[in-house]
């Protein structure tokens, strides 16, 4: 289907479905979505629930970036927990937050929800990073249906004046539903166009460029980059009373949400270096929000067994030997956002597979890992 935002066909949702048997067979442990992002953004629910009862039939679970975690996000919620519903099939939600100023202490409510479900028999987790800001695509700043079709349509309906018009008018409203005055919580990570724009905040690059700081003025600077390629961005907008409540939860997972960093390249989220030793040195030994016990589990067993790795996450008898060593007492994150580009202390070794693959120091060059499968491989 492409970019295209329409109804599957009938042949098109059958083509999908039999993609997704095909993968389960192959050993996928389930099927993901990503309804923020294109093409993602165009799925209708009726479309996921077909492909996920696919996945159920094989012992696979469903995992998905909701469509919004902002003033829509007890909607996606909601959405995420029909389909899990309908397909019969466990849910696992991504980096659960909420990223509106607006909404901010409204944690409880969709934890609640989550509780919910699960008191009716549902299978469902949740995952987080520790940290109160988000990372994603400059993209995400325009409507949907201005970057359907990829980003030679969205140049397309910029250079239409009325169409631009309505474009702005719409991002102007978003800003102001997310209850922030302008873009200085929207910071570059990487922008290709101009590597100097990274680290810098949507208003300090417009004061830079357009000597303005005005929200128009910055609109105009972030079209102007989606039309050179668009940038990945760091959004400060959560906050961290929620990013607490949720770890405390016992259905949340720890996960870093990040991709392998190069060192020294860009500005990128801290989490790529520091998620897990800050949630161990920072949330446990410093602000003592969640045990240390509790915090290994939401990092070994709990994701093992959500996602069906039945010989993984426990040191115990016929498991994996997969170990990581650490001090609890010197543990730390040293990744910050202005400075991404620093490796966690206290860790001393890495086993995998009974295998020691870091030291303490360096990497060994063993490398011991295998492919893990799901539920319906070989079937």
């Amino acid at each position: 289907m492409g970019l295209d935002d329409r109804v599957p066909t009938a042949e098109e949702q059958a083509k999908m479905d039999a993609l997704v048997e095909q993968a389960m067979k192959d050993g996928a442990l389930g099927l993901s979505t990503g309804l923020e992002y294109l093409p993602g953004m165009f799925a209708k629910t009726e479309e996921i629930v077909e492909l996920a009862k696919v996945a159920a039939r094989y012992g696979g679970v469903y995992a998905t970036h909701m469509r919004n975690e902002g003033v829509d996000v007890k909607k996606s919620i909601a959405e995420s927990l029909t389909i899990g519903e309908r397909a019969n099939i466990p849910v696992e939600i991504s980096h659960f937050k909420i990223s509106d100023k607006n909404l901010w202490g409204h944690s409880n409510e969709t934890l609640g929800m989550v509780r919910a479900a699960r008191e009716k028999g549902m299978t469902v987790t949740v995952d987080q990073y520790a940290y109160p800001a988000s990372s994603t695509s400059l993209d995400v700043r325009l409507p949907n249906w201005a970057v359907a079709g990829g980003r030679n349509e969205g140049r397309k309906r910029l250079a239409d004046p009325a169409t631009r018009a309505k474009i702005i008018a719409e991002m102007k409203d978003s800003l102001k539903r997310k209850g922030f005055k302008d873009f200085g919580w929207a910071y570059v990570a990487s922008y290709s166009g101009a590597p100097q724009f990274d680290g810098k905040n949507i208003a300090e690059i417009t004061q830079m460029t357009r000597t303005s700081k005005k929200v128009d003025a910055q609109i105009e600077q972030i079209l102007e980059m989606y039309e050179k390629g668009g940038a990945q961005m760091v959004y400060r907008t959560m906050s961290e009373d929620d990013v607490q409540n949720i770890m405390r939860e016992p259905f949340t997972m720890v996960a870093s949400d990040s991709s392998v960093r190069e060192f020294n390249v860009g500005m990128p989220h801290p989490r790529g270096y520091g998620d897990n030793a800050r949630v161990l040195g920072h949330y446990v030994r410093e602000l003592k929000a969640i045990s240390l016990e509790d915090a290994i589990r939401k990092m070994t067993s709990l994701p093992a067994q959500s996602f069906g790795m039945r010989d993984r996450g426990q040191i115990r008898e016929g498991f994996a030997a997969d170990i990581v060593i650490f001090d609890p007492a010197t543990v730390t994150d040293k990744a910050t956002f202005d400075q991404p580009h620093q490796y966690a202390e206290g860790f001393t070794d890495v086993i995998v597979n009974g295998q020691i693959v870091f030291d303490g120091r360096k990497m060994t060059g063993l490398m011991p890992g295998q492919p893990l499968y799901g539920n319906g491989y070989g079937k």
